[in-house]
């Protein structure tokens, strides 16, 4: 049987794909798009104050390490030689920012996630210096001015913390999104490492022009970050370096691209008008709008879809973000203890059947497409003394699918054409009455590849594609048919758009929380909102002793 197997594999792929929740390191066959093995590993996030969320960039490092030793090793016991591993691509949680010491490779502070929110009154304060008429940081980045990005995230480092500011005066410090950390890591660090990144990912800092693909000179000089600190900025696919250590040193590093950009290629959409939905700690809905930019008019983000090849031309994208998906779930678990393991939700939500009225509003950093909102925060109306913690988990699910619907509104009048259907994936789309729930809100059928893992897939398709590679074909004659599961709606049309209006309801509630005051020491009294868990306290005090809530710790 081993020998069966070997005789029908081709030269595989290898993909890293470091995303907000986890490490995971898979290996395809380029010739069928078959996921032979793969690792997984969790990854922590730090919540020093209320609204900053970090990791450690050593962690993400290592976790990166463990899982390719991890996978070879899978692959020896399946008799899969790695030497059949030609080429490893990238894939990386988008802005989430990191400064670190080229002399020692060692990080000068914790990585600043994207759903960070201690930068609100630098975006306060910058967003004052923005003509009303010239808005020419969304013209030239495509972005909104917002604590999401990673242009005030290094600001803010820049700003407060001792290590970084001296490093960058003696010339020593380098900043990157993840994949540049990774890339600058594996390639050899301290010793040679390449300190690059590609455009897609350069496209999500605030300091990148998507015209010319080029770090903006005007843009680094409004934000005040030192431009000999930023990657050389490259293609989505061709040889960054060479794998310097472990079971694949020697190996080149060749396909680089945000997960969303990831995902949008493993799904195949490469058509203007293709669009797909990921479903991980965030959502995401991107659209391929060709070679143009597309300037949304309905809180749509313009980004770079990317670029496969130095020679090739870019594509950009449409793009509705959502901080709060997948997110949702491990708060259930981590915060609320009301299940014990992410799959559990399926269970408790499938006991119920429904809300009960219970809406979720998922808000933990503020609301972004379509609302771009940060003085909102998370909240849970319609309670009362029926509710339990089955209803909770189910309006956790619906309030993913609701955030999916607002986007997809603003993507179809944006665009002019409605989508007749939505291709999703992601780890989430395995729930199936997430998925149902999803085709019911939107009222139109949700397409699942039958292998998920497409932001992986993407990656490694962009690295197989590449000049001095060659073994991943890209032409539409030679891409492997993916099979599909289809999820009709099952409700009819008056009553999805009654939940969907009563959703809205819950989110105006949700806004206005925050008061912020401008603080340049990041202080976290500059949160002085009222927690999630205060209005869930609140409302349970109202429940206690109805034994339907004695659920709900």
């Amino acid at each position: 049987m081993a020998a069966t197997k070997k005789a029908v594999l081709g030269p595989l792929v290898g993909a890293v794909d470091q995303g907000t929740s986890s490490t995971r390191f898979l290996v395809f066959n380029s010739k069928t798009a078959e996921l032979l093995s793969h690792h997984q590993v969790e990854i922590k996030q730090e919540f020093p104050r209320e609204g900053w969320v970090e990791q450690d960039p050593k962690e993400i490092l290592q976790s990166v390490y463990e899982c390719i030793e991890k996978t070879c090793e899978k692959l020896g016991q399946l008799n899969i030689d790695i030497s059949n591993i030609k080429a490893i691509g990238v894939s990386n949680q988008r802005e989430t920012t990191v400064v670190w010491d080229k002399l020692t490779g060692e990080p000068l502070y914790n990585a600043v996630v994207w759903l960070d929110l201690r930068t609100q009154s630098t975006v306060e304060n910058l967003s004052k210096r923005i003509p009303g008429n010239n808005n020419f940081v969304k013209s030239k980045t495509g972005l909104p001015l917002s604590t999401y990005f990673s242009a005030v995230k290094l600001r803010w480092l820049l700003d407060n913390v001792r290590k970084v500011q001296k490093a960058v005066e003696e010339d020593r410090a380098l900043f990157g999104t993840i994949d540049s950390w990774l890339i600058w890591s594996l390639t050899g660090g301290a010793n040679g490492g390449v300190h690059c990144t590609d455009v897609t990912n350069a496209s999500r800092t605030m300091l990148f022009n998507i015209h010319s693909l080029e770090w903006d000179k005007e843009l680094c000089e409004f934000f005040e970050i030192p431009m000999k600190v930023l990657p050389n900025v490259r293609s989505s696919s061709e040889i960054y370096g060479l794998m310097k250590a472990g079971a694949l040193e020697g190996v080149p590093i060749s396909g680089c691209l945000g997960d969303q950009s990831a995902a949008l290629v493993g799904q195949m959409c490469f058509q203007d008008g293709q669009a797909k939905n990921t479903y991980g700690t965030g959502c995401f809905l991107l659209c391929n709008t060709g070679r143009k930019c597309v300037f949304s008019e309905h809180g749509l983000l313009t980004t770079v879809a990317y670029k496969l090849g130095r020679d090739k031309p870019v594509y950009y994208a449409l793009e509705g973000s959502v901080a709060i998906a997948g997110a949702v779930i491990r708060w259930l678990r981590d915060n609320l203890g009301i299940i014990q393991t992410s799959e559990e939700i399926e269970k408790l939500a499938k006991e119920v059947g429904t809300s009960y009225g219970c809406y979720f509003v998922p808000a933990f950093s503020g609301l972004y497409a379509p609302y771009w909102e940060p003085s909102a925060r998370g909240i849970i109306c319609g309670l009362t003394q029926f509710t339990n913690k089955c209803h909770i988990a189910f309006a956790a699910l619906e309030a993913v699918c609701f955030q999916t619907r607002e986007i997809l509104d603003a993507m179809n009048r944006d665009c002019g054409i409605p989508l007749s259907h939505l291709q999703v994936d992601g780890g989430m789309t395995n729930n199936k009455i997430l998925m149902q729930l999803q085709a019911d809100i939107l009222y139109i059928p949700v397409v699942k590849p039958s292998m998920p893992e497409t932001t992986a897939l993407g990656a490694a398709m962009a690295a197989g594609a590449a000049e001095g590679v060659g073994v991943w074909s890209l032409e539409p004659e030679d891409l492997s048919a993916v099979t599909m599961e289809r999820f009709e709606p099952q409700i009819n049309a008056e009553e999805s758009e009654i939940r969907y209006s009563t959703w809205k309801k819950a989110v105006m509630k949700s806004m206005g929380w925050v008061t912020t005051q401008s603080s340049e020491s990041g202080d976290p009294s500059i949160f002085c909102s009222l927690p999630l868990g205060f209005f869930i306290v609140s409302s349970m005090v109202m429940l206690i002793g109805a034994r339907y809530i004695s659920g709900i710790p």
